[in-house]
């Protein structure tokens, strides 16, 4: 049976097709492939522990230097693309960016420091920026009442495949103690690099723009920049959007915790309950299952009582987890731990993407996902991973990651004061 073009009439009759839905989310399922094996559980040891001595500082400064750039081209050209209508195109350009970077990482090799951190610096501006775009996606995917679900479904694909992924890489791997061990432990940049590159492509297939209502002029930079300046004003000068804006500083607070967490927690295990790399990637796939059931069952929950009241529930999960992690004394106990950070990481961060998504004008998705992914989303990144890879340098490691709990209790506070939009049911089913 032949597949309808995206452009079809008949897609385009039934715009929340499952179809469609399975392709975007089956983008989540190619970039945690990039976000678990690079910023998370292998890259991130391996630039610290070989290529950077063990100077934690400096992996901390180079996701610092990555969300900035990130945090600042964000809200123009999410502006631009929502005023061009070209947001798969932006969405395409970030994700090769990426692609290719992280496939360059195998050349990174002990004591290349400066090309450890432009290589990862770049890859990581692609996945990150090309998250805003991806995102924007959402609300012309589903209808208003199900977007925690779908949203639930997006970051649940993304676990399985951090999963696949985790699975891949680990038969990949010999012992630590083969003379070819680093080879192919660079060789698993390579791999992640492919597969996010492979299942990335139904979203460009499958999911179709909003074609635009009027033709418009070709500055769309120049716009972007103009727009987004304007947006911020509205925002946070002129309190437009007063809601948006507090939950957008909230956001900026906790999940500074949150990417701070995903940044260290590999160098936590290794360095502090000197866990082997076998016994790492198994810790990340308790994480990766628990996320699985997080979002889905999560999804569920923020569509029934809404998404403030599941982002406050999460945000207690990972105060607690923060204390847990403190006092952990044996990797069974942080394989505790670890169930729990699973199911608070995809459920707050599905839940806020669906606030998010109601709290976002029409036609300006892409705009104000730039502020939420960009400016608040990649910018919030730059506070925690620098002071954590300080703390723990010259204190340690203990003291760091409870000092990031403060994070989730001060975003915890300042979400109590959104205010959250009615989620209707539609009159009519869609299928």
């Amino acid at each position: 049976m032949a597949v309808p073009s995206p452009c079809s009439p008949a897609l385009q009759a039934h715009p929340y097709s499952r179809g469609k839905i399975f392709a975007w989310t089956l983008f989540d399922f190619a970039n945690t492939a990039f976000s678990v094996i690079i910023v998370t559980v292998i890259y991130s040891r391996y630039f610290t522990n070989q290529v950077a001595g063990g100077q934690e500082s400096l992996w901390g400064l180079a996701v610092s230097l990555s969300m900035i750039l990130a945090a600042v081209i964000a809200p123009p050209l999410g502006a631009a693309a929502d005023y061009s209508r070209k947001k798969k195109l932006f969405l395409l350009l970030f994700t090769l960016a990426s692609v290719f970077s992280t496939g360059l990482m195998f050349f990174v090799d002990e004591g290349m420091v400066l090309l450890g951190i432009l290589l990862f610096v770049i890859a990581n501006v692609g996945f990150e920026g090309g998250i805003v775009f991806y995102d924007a996606f959402l609300p012309s995917i589903t209808s208003r009442h199900s977007y925690g679900r779908v949203s639930g479904y997006g970051f649940a694909m993304g676990y399985l495949g951090a999963l696949a992924i985790l699975l891949i890489v680990k038969m990949i791997l010999p012992e630590s103690t083969n003379p070819e061990y680093f080879w192919f432990v660079r060789f698993s940049f390579v791999v992640a690099a492919s597969f996010f590159l492979l299942f990335s492509l139904p979203m460009f297939v499958w999911v179709p723009e909003p074609m635009p209502t009027e033709a418009r002029p070709p500055q769309i930079i120049r716009y972007g920049y103009r727009q987004a300046t304007e947006t911020f004003r509205a925002l946070f000068v002129k309190r437009e959007h007063p809601s948006t804006a507090r939950f957008l500083v909230a956001f900026f607070i906790y999940n500074d915790g949150i990417l701070t967490v995903i940044a260290f927690a590999a160098l936590f295990a290794e360095n502090v309950l000197h866990m082997s790399s076998t016994e790492i990637i198994g810790f990340f796939a308790i994480v990766q299952t628990s996320a699985v059931l997080g979002s889905f069952g999560f999804g569920i929950l923020t569509d029934k009582i809404g998404p403030k009241k599941t982002i406050s529930i999460t945000l207690l999960i990972w105060i607690a987890i923060t204390i847990g992690a403190y006092f952990v004394a044996s990797v069974e106990a942080f394989y505790l731990v670890a169930f729990g950070a699973g199911a608070a990481i995809g459920s707050s961060q599905s839940a806020s993407r669906s606030l998010m998504a109601l709290l976002t004008p029409k036609e300006r998705e892409a705009e104000f996902f730039g502020f939420y992914d960009g400016l608040c989303g990649k910018a919030s990144a730059v506070i925690g991973p620098s002071l954590y890879g300080l703390i723990a340098d010259f204190t340690s490691e203990r003291f760091a990651v409870l000092f990031i709990g403060a994070f989730f209790l001060v975003g915890l506070i300042v979400l109590q004061g959104v205010i959250e939009p009615e989620r209707k049911r539609p009159a009519v089913a869609q299928s």
